[in-house]
C-alpha cells in the first residue's frame, strides 16, 4: 500500500519544492532556493502558514512590492546560471497583477523564476469576492488570466490533486534551458488551505537534468563549410553563451580561428575585453569596431542570440548583399532566424564541435591586423571620453566620467547591474567586462525599477562579490522600496544614483525623431505650460537615506572617485549619490554606431519633426530582409 502524508496543499507545494533540484555537468543544485512573499487575503493562510509550518524547509525573504519580488529573482536566477531559482508568492488581486511586468521581463530573457498568487474561491461560497474579477461572459476568469501571456508555463489549481501533474510541468519548464521563463501556479485561497492525502513519492528527491545537446552532424559540417569560406567572418556572443558557462570554449574558439567576437548586451563579458579578438558591443549601442565589422561581414556567427533589433540595427547593420548566417543556439526558433544554417545545440557543446571541425582554419593575416587596429582605436576613445573634461572645483561629471570611475575603483570580481534609461548604451559601448558576470544588463525588456531588487538578487547567488546598482533618477523613482530589503537583510548592495532631472535616454530619442524632448523633464511648469521651468527640488539622497541606506553625496569627480572607494569597502547597504553634467555639448559618450527604428511622424507642422521624418526615411531604406539560402 503506497504511503501518505496529509497535508494542505499549500503545505505540500512548499514539501515538493524544497525537494527539487537541477545537475548539469554533475553539479546539483537545488531548483528552488528560496521564496519572495507579500502576504494577504489569498496567501496568508495557504502558502504563509506552509512556510512556517515547514520550519524553514524554504527559506523566506521578505519584499515590499511585487513587481521588484520578481527582479530579484530574476538577479538570483541570471547570476546562477539559471540553474536556481526562486519562488514568489503574493495575495490575490493587486498583489498577483503586480507580478506581470516581473513575469514579461522572465520570460522576454528566459530566467526561470515560479510565481504562486492568490486566486479567488475555486469553490465559489460568496460570488463576488473581494477583488474578484466580474466577467460576464466567463466565470472561471480571474485577474490572474492576465498572467497567462507573459507566463511560459500556467495552471490553476482548483483541487488539491491536481497540483501534482502541474507542479511536475512547472519543475520541467523552470528547467528547461530552451522552454524557460515565468511559471505560473494561480492558487485558489480555499485550495491552498484544503488537506488532501499526498503520496509519499510526490515529496522523494528529484533531480532534473539540464542537458547540453551536441549539434547534429550534417548542420556542423554545413557551418563549418560556411565558416571556412568566409573572407570576414564575425561572431556575435549572445546571452546564451554565458548561461551555459561557454566562455572558455568561446576563447579556444577565438584564440583557434581569429574570428572577431562582438556581444550582445546580455552577452558582453563571454570574453574578456582584453583578449585580441574581442571587439566590444555591436549593435545600436556597440562600438566602431564591431560595426564596422558587421556591414562587412559574409559571413555572421551568432551563438546563442536572438538578434533583437538592436543587435542588428532594426535589419540595415548586416550590409554585404552576399551575407549569409550561421546560427548557434540550443533553442530551433533562435537557430534558424535570418535564414541561417542553423546548429541547434547548447553553446559550449556547438563550440567545441565548430573549433574542432575548423582545426587548421583561421582568419588571414590582413583582417586580423585590421581589426586589431580598430580595436586599439576604440580603446583610445573609450580613455579619451572617461578623461575628457578637468575636474574643476564645482564641475559636475558627465555621465561617463561616472562610469570611468567606477570602472577605475572596480575589481575584477565587482558586479554592474542596469537595465533602462541612457546607461545601458553607455555601458555596452565602454564597460571593459574583466570576469564572468561582471556585466548584468537586462536589456531584453529594458525595465525602469529593476536594478536595485536585480542587485539583491544577484548578491543573494553572489554573497561574496560587491555588486553595484546604476540607477538614474528615473528608474529609482520608479521603484526604490527594496533598498528597505536591503537594509533589514544587510544585503550590502552599493547603488549609484545619478541624478539628471528627467529621462535623459527618451529626452535624447524624443529630440532625435521630432519630439522636441516633449515632457521628459523633472521641472516645474513654465508659464507656457511646459515642463521647462527650474528643475524639481527633490533631494534623492535624502530619500535614500530615509529608507536605511548609508548615503554619500559627491559633486566632484575627485569626490565621487572617493565616494566609490568608501563604499565598495562599506560591508552595509550603501548609495553614491552624484548630479551628472547634462549638457550635450560636455556628455562624453561617443555617438550611436548604428542605426535604431522608432518610426518618426509621416506628416508634422514642426520643423524639427520634418527633418527627423528625412533622416528616419534616408535609414529606413537600408533595411532588407536576409533571405540567402
Amino acid at each position: 500500500m503506497t504511503k501518505s502524508r496529509r497535508l494542505t496543499a499549500a503545505q505540500a507545494l512548499v514539501e515538493f519544492l524544497a525537494h527539487q533540484y537541477t545537475e548539469r555537468d554533475g553539479r546539483r543544485r537545488r531548483l528552488i532556493a528560496a521564496c519572495w512573499g507579500i502576504f494577504g487575503h489569498g496567501n496568508v493562510a495557504g502558502i504563509g502558514q506552509a512556510l512556517l509550518e515547514t520550519g524553514g524547509a524554504l527559506p523566506f525573504h521578505q519584499g515590499r512590492n511585487e513587481q521588484a519580488m520578481v527582479h530579484a529573482a530574476v538577479g538570483y536566477a541570471r547570476q546562477s546560471d539559471r540553474l536556481s531559482a526562486h519562488a514568489v508568492t503574493t495575495s490575490i488581486g493587486p498583489g498577483a497583477t503586480n507580478l506581470v511586468t516581473g513575469a514579461a521581463l522572465a520570460t522576454v530573457n528566459r530566467i526561470p523564476v515560479l510565481l504562486l498568487p492568490g486566486d479567488t474561491f475555486a469553490t465559489r461560497p460568496a460570488d463576488p469576492v473581494l477583488q474578484q474579477l466580474e466577467h460576464p461572459a466567463a466565470g472561471d476568469v480571474s485577474v490572474n488570466d492576465c498572467l497567462r501571456p507573459v507566463s511560459r508555463y500556467f495552471d490553476r489549481i482548483v483541487r488539491p490533486e491536481a497540483l501534482i501533474p502541474a507542479a511536475l510541468q512547472a519543475m520541467r519548464v523552470l528547467a528547461d534551458p530552451v522552454e524557460t521563463g515565468a511559471v505560473t501556479l494561480a492558487l485558489p485561497q480555499d485550495v491552498q488551505a484544503e488537506a488532501y492525502d499526498w503520496p509519499e513519492e510526490f515529496f522523494a528527491d528529484r533531480v532534473w537534468h539540464v542537458r547540453r545537446p551536441a549539434p547534429d552532424p550534417a548542420e556542423l559540417a554545413a557551418a563549418a563549410r560556411a565558416v571556412r569560406q568566409a573572407r570576414r567572418p564575425l561572431l556575435i556572443a549572445g546571452g546564451g553563451v554565458v548561461h551555459s558557462e561557454a566562455e572558455e570554449a568561446l576563447r579556444a574558439f577565438a584564440d583557434a580561428t581569429g574570428i572577431p567576437v562582438a556581444s550582445t548586451q546580455a552577452g558582453k563579458g563571454a570574453l574578456h575585453h582584453a583578449h585580441p579578438a574581442d571587439v566590444g558591443g555591436i549593435g545600436h549601442t556597440g562600438t566602431a569596431v564591431a560595426n564596422a565589422l558587421a556591414r562587412t561581414a559574409d559571413v555572421v556567427i551568432g551563438v546563442g542570440t536572438r538578434y533583437s533589433d538592436f543587435t542588428t540595427a532594426s535589419a540595415t547593420l548586416f550590409e554585404d548583399p552576399g551575407v549569409r548566417f550561421v546560427n548557434l543556439n540550443i533553442a530551433a526558433s533562435d537557430a534558424h532566424k535570418q535564414s541561417a544554417l542553423p546548429l541547434v545545440a547548447d553553446a559550449r557543446t556547438g563550440l567545441d564541435a565548430l573549433t574542432e571541425a575548423l582545426t587548421g582554419h583561421r582568419v588571414a593575416d590582413d583582417y586580423a591586423s585590421a581589426y586589431t587596429a580598430g580595436k586599439a582605436e576604440w580603446e583610445a576613445a573609450v580613455d579619451y571620453a572617461y578623461s575628457r573634461r578637468p575636474d574643476g572645483d564645482g564641475t559636475r561629471p558627465t555621465q561617463v566620467q561616472v562610469i570611468g570611475a567606477l570602472q577605475a575603483v572596480t575589481g575584477d570580481e565587482d558586479i554592474v547591474v542596469n537595465a533602462a534609461g541612457s546607461l545601458p548604451g553607455d555601458l555596452h559601448k565602454l564597460w571593459r567586462a574583466r570576469s564572468r558576470r561582471q556585466y548584468h544588463l537586462e536589456y531584453g525588456y529594458s525595465c525602469m525599477g529593476y536594478e536595485i531588487p536585480a542587485a539583491i538578487g544577484v548578491r543573494l547567488a553572489a554573497p561574496d562579490r560587491p555588486v553595484w546598482a546604476l540607477v538614474g533618477d528615473g528608474t529609482y523613482l520608479m521603484m526604490p522600496t527594496e533598498l528597505v530589503t536591503a537594509v533589514q537583510e544587510g544585503i550590502a548592495i552599493k547603488v549609484v544614483l545619478l541624478q539628471n532631472h528627467g529621462y535623459a535616454s527618451i529626452g535624447g530619442l524624443s529630440e532625435a525623431v521630432g519630439g522636441e524632448r516633449f515632457g521628459t523633464a523633472y521641472r516645474f511648469r513654465a508659464p507656457d505650460g511646459s515642463y521647462t521651468g527650474d528643475p524639481l527640488p527633490v533631494d534623492l539622497a535624502a530619500n535614500a537615506a530615509s529608507l536605511g541606506m548609508t548615503v554619500l553625496r559627491a559633486g566632484t569627480v575627485t569626490e565621487l572617485r572617493a565616494a566609490l572607494a568608501e563604499a565598495r569597502a562599506s560591508d552595509r547597504p550603501t548609495c553614491v549619490y552624484v548630479e551628472t553634467e547634462t549638457a550635450d555639448t560636455v556628455s562624453g559618450a561617443p555617438p550611436a554606431q548604428a542605426w535604431w527604428d522608432v518610426p518618426v511622424a509621416e506628416t508634422a507642422t514642426r520643423p524639427a519633426a520634418v527633418r527627423a521624418r528625412e533622416e528616419y526615411e534616408r535609414n529606413a531604406a537600408a533595411r532588407h530582409r536576409y533571405l540567402g539560402t
